[in-house]
């Protein structure tokens, strides 16, 4: 009996471009450019693909931290969300610092740091993640 497997949330495609590591994703019908900064060889013309991680994580953030603000209707007219990679001795370390400008409670502020540490990117990364990779040959 064959399993059907659900739909995937998210697709992404990645074709080296040939530029030493120049490389185009695309996922539905939008496309970013990744690269290695010139240190690692690379071309510097995109991201490099720790900073698309913190890309998502930080712009996933950042969206789920508005719209809790919208749905309470709270008086915040403004949310940055900074990240920091680091390598550490027991793994990676990822340090976020986040400014909310508006009337906020101190309450509020540590429910927001509560939401912001469960939206769905930051749940993907510290929850069970599984690979599975496959090479096909073209």
């Amino acid at each position: 009996m064959i399993t059907e497997q659900p739909a995937p949330l998210a697709t992404a495609r990645a074709i080296v471009t040939g530029t030493p590591y120049q490389t185009i994703i695309t996922s539905r019908q939008h496309s970013i450019i990744a690269d290695e900064p010139q240190d690692f060889e690379g071309g510097d013309t995109g991201m490099s693909p720790n900073e698309l991680l913190l890309a998502s994580l930080s712009s996933c953030t950042a969206i789920t931290l508005q719209m809790y603000v919208n749905r309470k209707m709270w008086a915040v007219s403004k949310i940055i969300v900074e990240l920091e990679l680091f390598t550490i001795e027991s793994g990676t370390l990822i340090k976020s610092s986040i400014n909310v400008t508006g009337e906020i409670t101190a309450e509020q502020k540590k429910r927001l740091e509560h939401i912001a540490n469960v939206c769905p990117v930051h749940k993907m990364l510290t929850g069970n993640i599984a690979i599975e990779t496959l090479i096909n040959l073209l």
